[in-house]
């Protein structure tokens, strides 16, 4: 009877369920009324298909770095708001559909940061892209010349949060501003976005160039925008100077 039952919750991908069943079985049958063996049964599923969840979404946000709120370097010369990060680590700012500037000096924790948020928002339930700028906009000039351009715009705008990280590193030219420009107007008003930058903001128009384009870019982006403006000596070269002293 029992082994048929374990069967059925597996052939039915209840895994959470056929786990607590098991382990119950070894267990006195009457240290269970059958409330608590329904709820316990429940619960054990959901937080199995939860946990499952979380790891799916981890794995296909592609972060640049595991990291976490609790991690980051609150040093007053950092200019980090540690209330500001632990208002954005509700998530709340997704449901708002604000975006998240990040600018700063290289080695400053740009991306460290955005990944926290990141990784933070996938524990939350919510599907999260990181790329690369660079590389995102190469590999959307590839997919326009073979086609596929519509499906990978499509599968950025069905992410509740994108991390555009390292923008600006180098101008745009038209092909690359008009894939921003698709981005985000896909985004605007339904989606959030993180962008990491070197340059401060009012340097990108002159990244994106063509100003009309531009102004209609930069006009959705800071739209209900926050910003985080890192000060400070690369942490990079902190932690070699740090390693160095250490080890003499």
């Amino acid at each position: 009877m029992n082994t048929v039952t374990l069967d059925k919750m597996k052939r039915m991908r209840l895994l959470g369920m056929h786990r607590a069943f098991t382990t119950s079985l070894g267990q006195p049958l009457q240290q269970f009324t059958v409330d608590e063996m329904i709820a316990m049964l429940i619960d054990s599923e959901w937080d199995d298909r939860h946990n499952r969840a979380i790891e799916r979404n981890l794995k296909g946000a592609r972060f640049r770095y595991k990291a976490s709120i609790e991690q980051l370097d609150y040093s007053a010369e950092r200019g980090l708001d540690k209330n500001m990060l632990y208002r954005l680590a509700d998530g709340e700012f997704i449901n708002r559909k604000e975006n998240i500037l990040i600018t700063g000096s290289t080695g400053t924790g740009k991306s460290f940061i955005a990944s926290a948020i990141g990784h933070q928002a996938c524990q939350l339930g919510f599907k999260v892209l990181y790329a690369n700028a660079t590389r995102l906009f190469a590999q959307l000039k590839k997919a326009k010349a073979d086609g596929s351009s519509i499906k990978e715009l499509s599968k950025i705008e069905r992410q509740d949060l994108l991390i555009l990280d390292d923008f600006g590193i180098q101008p745009l030219d038209q092909p690359r501003r008009a894939s921003l420009l698709d981005i985000i107007e896909d985004r605007h008003g339904k989606r959030s976005t993180i962008i990491t930058a070197q340059l401060p903001v009012k340097q990108w128009y002159d990244v994106i160039g063509e100003q009309t384009v531009a102004d209609a870019i930069m006009d959705r982006i800071l739209h209900n925008a926050q910003r985080i403006e890192l000060r400070g000596e690369s942490l990079r070269r902190k932690w070699n100077r740090k390693q160095i002293i250490d080890n003499n």
